[in-house]
């Protein structure tokens, strides 16, 4: 830093010095008992002059030596200016560093759900694979394939995830017909585990995404099925209360561990049934959570390990609170 840039910051200081020197003259010249000297105003001005130049000296000198040691945490600031510009580099280094490792930790989740991503959809190919060298079952060969489309939109959903916002239309959309479509759409897995089907569904309208609600509905039936054994039963419900519109699917398959239910709308998560009884991404019901949440839904789930699940999607009427987590 130059000499003649740090005098450019120092102005104040400057003309305090002046200010202070020149009402002391106007008071000694104004007062008519006091003789006026011009020699003792050069000595006294030349005092003063010498006073700042060794003031402003020392404060360049202090300047410098902050500047050079300004990474260390120990450098005493000059002023309260500086202690505050301290504070804030502070807090926005901590801003930083929580970014950045947002950022790795979302990395990580991404890589972590490609790799696991191309493991389950190799399955269903190396079972088309085997069937070309066997007599080919068309309803195994449709589930296979469902299975497969089912996880290349399950990736498609999650990487339009960030930009939702350029892909919805909120329409009213018929509780109804969309469970029905995604009963038929699961037909043939319904059927060959000869899962019974109950519905209580009313023709209730809700405003929401055509598409994306599917998707949502869809994947709760998918992690229904997977967790629900031979000759099980799956339930679908609709129920109005005075604050909200409810879409409930229950099954009574091996259910949650209770340790696990805080954390199974998290990115990544399979719990101990995504270890022991399937593989799995962990992903499916974390897009489900967040796309519901960005159309103004949540999904909240209860269960008990060996008896049943139950999700349910929760339409509020007047207050989404959940909206918030958008902002």
């Amino acid at each position: 830093m130059s000499f003649w840039r740090f005098l450019k910051y120092e102005k104040p200081y400057i003309g305090l010095y002046a200010a202070g020197f020149l009402l002391t003259v106007a008071v000694f010249a104004a007062d008519p008992q006091i003789s006026w000297h011009w020699q003792s105003f050069f000595y006294a001005l030349a005092l003063l002059l010498l006073g700042l130049a060794g003031f402003l000296l020392h404060r360049y000198m202090k300047n410098v030596q902050a500047l050079r040691r300004i990474s260390d945490e120990d450098t005493e600031p000059l002023s309260l200016e500086a202690e505050g510009y301290r504070e804030v580099m502070e807090q926005l280094q901590i801003q930083h560093i929580r970014a950045l490792n947002k950022v790795q930790m979302q990395q990580k989740e991404h890589y972590d759900f490609i790799v696991t991503w191309f493991h389950e959809v190799k399955t269903p190919i190396a079972v088309l694979r085997l069937m070309q060298q066997t007599e080919v079952d068309h309803s195994s060969l449709e589930e296979e394939l469902s299975r497969i489309e089912h996880y290349v939109d399950q990736a498609l959903y999650y990487s339009r995830l960030d930009t939702f916002n350029q892909d919805y239309e909120i329409v009213n959309c018929n509780l109804e017909l969309l469970v029905k479509a995604a009963v038929k759409a699961h037909s043939k897995t319904f059927i060959s585990k000869k899962i019974k089907i109950r519905l209580d569904v009313q023709s209730t309208t809700v405003q929401s995404d055509s598409k994306w609600l599917s998707f949502i509905i869809n994947q709760l039936v998918t992690n229904s099925l997977k967790y629900t054994g031979d000759q099980g039963e799956i339930s679908f419900t609709t129920r109005v209360t005075p604050q909200e519109k409810l879409l409930i699917v229950r099954d009574n398959g091996i259910g949650i561990d209770r340790k696990d239910l805080p954390r199974v709308f998290n990115r990544g998560f399979t719990g101990t049934n995504g270890r022991t009884y399937a593989k799995s991404t962990g992903m499916g019901l974390y897009l489900a959570q967040e796309l519901s949440k960005k159309l103004g839904h949540y999904i909240s789930c209860e269960s008990e390990a060996g008896s049943f699940s139950e999700f349910t999607i929760h339409f509020p009427k007047n207050h989404d609170p959940y909206l918030k987590m958008l902002r």
